[in-house]
């Protein structure tokens, strides 16, 4: 049985109150529906205090976070520990978002030092990668991958991997509407998944690799049925209930 998990990052959008709201349209779309895709949603960190209330009795709907930083506690201004983002029951964390890349300068090796915190707390980090349009044209996409997964697994064992999970997010299809080919994305992921299988061995195999990058209902059926897609890392569609709701279902559907 293929491997399904749909994840949402809200990013910077939504109140506390409009993210009750979202999540409470999302849990009465699913209610009477029996689930195998995995579903998480990432809210800001403002909203993670009200929806562990939501989401506390639910089985269907599970919670993350959109980053953290991988000391535990400290003089760092503005950050979030991953003891304080548990606390609230999330069971993932966004790291490696191409945004944060871009705008906030982070590192393949401070990612790598993330994904390990994060597994030391039994949480599973969801190591977002891709290649920019620059790197594309210049056919570095396949380079850039290998180092990408390479130095943010660095130095994590094997026993680690069924709690890993790689988004694929080629960073010029990120909020542009514009998605990858098909063939670029089934040749993607099938290039990640043998650096995985290089790394983790057999354990490799367990590891999801989703694919983010302008993901809709209109689109996710072509995407998710590609063999070696395990699901998606949804943006913008993720704030609109009924078309988050179109997209798992879709991917169930394909299950």
């Amino acid at each position: 049985m293929k491997k399904m998990l749909i994840a949402g990052n809200w990013k910077m959008n939504k109140t506390v109150g409009e993210s009750v709201k979202l999540v409470r349209q999302i849990l009465s779309g699913l209610e009477k529906h029996d689930l195998q895709t995995g579903v998480v949603v990432c809210p800001p960190f403002t909203s993670l205090d009200e929806l562990s209330r939501v989401l506390k009795d639910n089985k269907k709907v599970i919670m993350g976070a959109q980053n953290c930083h991988y000391e535990s506690k400290g003089a760092f201004t503005g950050e979030i520990s991953i003891p304080m983002i548990k606390q609230f029951g999330c069971e993932y964390i966004i790291i490696g978002h191409s945004e944060r890349r871009t705008f906030f300068n982070e590192t393949d090796d401070i990612i790598n030092q993330k994904a390990k915190a994060i597994l030391q707390s039994d949480l599973s980090p969801i190591i977002c990668i891709g290649e920019t349009l620059e790197e594309r044209k210049n056919e570095k996409t396949y380079q850039v991958l290998e180092h990408q997964v390479k130095t943010c697994l660095r130095d994590i064992q094997s026993l680690f991997a069924e709690r890993i999970v790689i988004a694929y997010e080629p960073v010029w299809a990120i909020g542009t509407g514009i998605s990858a080919t098909h063939a670029q994305i089934q040749d993607a992921h099938e290039f990640i998944k043998r650096q995985l299988v290089k790394i983790f061995a057999k354990s490799g195999n367990s590891v999801p690799v989703l694919y983010g990058g302008s993901v809709n209902d209109d689109n996710a059926r072509s995407i998710l049925e590609l063999k070696d897609v395990n699901g998606a890392l949804i943006g913008g569609a993720s704030l609109k209930a009924d078309v988050f709701l179109s997209i798992i279902y879709t991917a169930q559907a394909l299950i």
